[in-house]
């Protein structure tokens, strides 16, 4: 049963098509599973059966989600096409040095070399405009609400409320994790916006909604119903 929860609207999402917001709902069940106590020869067992099924996933695929990863294997391959956004990106990484260019000095963004720089790659010309600095600022303010997040799932006595902020956290994670490494050109570009950073309402919205929901899981922190080891 929570297998079908999570495939029915990750399959929804999937046939938009965006695959990208797919994967991370798939990525946080499967740490919501985790933290639930789902044995790990299960997980084995899904990652292989993962591994066979890329093939089938492969030729499923649309022609702009193939170029995506083909793109982040070579950038250099197309720097006109499809490999311009992250070929712009990482300039705009290495022009901003270690204290930056300076608050709205920065050239890729500001000059319109780097596409969509007020929603996923903001994160770049946040780098450019403050450097190394800026961004390890960043990143150490991220860092900060994911350590309350855990600390506030740990802390639940509630095996509902702990999972329950664990899925809140996880999904921040994934959020930060796949923006910052996606322009960065660890991983294939796809669309996800940075949090409470990006432009946009909806990200903004549902984030906040999460947060509203990790404090009620704090407030009740101490309420001992499904205490978590307790046989209901």
């Amino acid at each position: 049963i929570p297998i079908l929860i999570v495939a029915l609207p990750a399959g929804f999402v999937f046939k938009q098509p965006d695959l990208g917001t797919s994967l991370i709902l798939i990525a946080t069940s499967i740490g919501v599973f985790f933290v639930a106590g789902v044995r790990l020869w299960k997980f084995f067992l899904l990652g292989i059966l993962i591994l066979a099924a890329l093939p089938f996933v492969w030729q499923n695929l649309h022609e702009y989600q193939q170029n995506r990863v083909l793109t982040f294997l070579s950038p250099e391959s197309d720097p006109l096409g499809t490999g311009y956004h992250i070929i712009q990106s990482k300039i705009a990484f290495g022009s901003g040095g270690f204290s930056g260019r300076g608050f709205l000095q920065g050239t890729q963004g500001h000059l319109n070399f780097l596409p969509e720089m007020q929603t996923d790659f903001i994160f770049t010309m946040l780098s450019e405009e403050l450097g190394l600095i800026g961004g390890l600022s960043i990143l150490g303010l991220y860092i900060i609400i994911l350590v309350y997040g855990f600390a506030i799932a740990s802390r639940s006595r509630s095996h509902f409320g702990c999972l329950l902020a664990m899925g809140v956290t996880i999904t921040f994670f994934l959020y930060v994790f796949i923006n910052m490494a996606m322009v960065m050109g660890l991983i294939p570009v796809v669309g996800v916006p940075l949090p409470l950073i990006s432009y946009g309402g909806t990200a903004m919205l549902t984030l906040l909604l999460g947060f509203g929901l990790l404090m009620g899981v704090w407030i009740h922190r101490d309420t001992t119903i499904g205490q978590r080891g307790s046989a209901d």
